[in-house]
């Protein structure tokens, strides 16, 4: 069984830009049941498919398999809840360690979220200057949530 070991953060500042080129991600979502998830995603032109467990606290299981694009996009298009999740994915080491920044497009733009994957839930790891307040145990940054109930919905100050 995989294990998935992420935690999540606002940004308070966009020093993370310097020289770094994003990758559009759109993804959608066959069920978003908080028992489990299962997403359909378009990494720039890989297919993924994912099925993810309850989260506990900032652990879950984690299954990812590889999907032709033709396959990704034909289940984005007629199977997925609306709306699509779209956003632009940056990759950044720091200090060893990869973090993701997401930057939010369509029903969720102006939301920017970094993760950090973790080995184990006590693992230390460099805080970068970027780095705003923790939002992994908040479930309305949940990509999951954010189908149901997108940013515009519920935000009046990130």
């Amino acid at each position: 069984m995989a294990i998935e070991i992420e935690r999540k953060f606002l940004l308070n500042n966009e020093s993370w830009r310097q020289g770094v080129e994003g990758v559009l991600f759109r993804q959608g979502y066959l069920c978003t049941d908080p028992e489990r998830t299962v997403r359909v995603r378009l990494e720039g032109e890989q297919g993924k498919l994912t099925v993810k467990g309850r989260s506990i606290g900032i652990s879950r299981t984690e299954f990812e398999y590889d999907l032709p694009k033709d396959q990704a996009q034909e289940m984005l298009d007629t199977l997925c809840l609306r709306p699509l999740i779209e956003k632009t994915r940056y990759r950044i080491e720091v200090a060893g360690q990869l973090w993701e920044i997401d930057e939010f497009l369509g029903e969720n733009s102006g939301l920017v979220l970094a993760e950090i994957e973790l080995s184990s839930v006590d693992e230390a790891f460099e805080r970068p200057d970027w780095l705003g307040r923790e939002v992994s145990d908040d479930p309305r940054y949940f990509n999951s949530n954010l189908v149901k109930n997108p940013l515009a919905c519920w935000i009046t100050d990130l």
